[in-house]
């Protein structure tokens, strides 16, 4: 069973960073044709696609956030990291990690909310 588990502080204030961590149980980050993907709800129910590692490390972002966003991954420990940078209140988010197969979401982790404060 394929399992992805957000963690990280809940509150961050205006110009400082929020680091996220999904941690993956059931499934390698290497595996071939799968993408590890980071996905916002905002409370206004959009969604946005931030960013995705895959298998071989390669990385894609938004280009929306490409200034501001990073993610990277430890396959010792198969984690991969969220880093978005230079926040503001509009990044107030429900921030969910995916694995995505042939592009298409098929495992989502239950969500960590993140609000940032001015």
């Amino acid at each position: 069973q394929v399992q992805l588990q957000e963690s990280g502080p809940g509150l961050v204030k205006a110009s400082q960073t929020i680091s996220l961590t999904c941690t993956v149980t059931g499934d390698s980050l290497t595996t071939a044709a799968h993408g590890w993907t980071w996905i916002r709800q905002f409370p206004g129910k959009g969604v946005q696609w931030m960013g995705q590692i895959d298998p071989i490390g390669k990385t894609f972002y938004s280009p929306s956030l490409q200034s501001r966003i990073s993610i990277s991954r430890d396959t010792s420990k198969n984690q991969y990291t969220l880093q978005l940078n230079s926040v503001t209140p509009e990044d107030t988010a429900e921030y969910y990690c995916v694995r995505t197969y042939t592009f298409k979401p098929d495992y989502w982790g239950q969500g960590a909310q993140v609000t940032v404060s001015s």
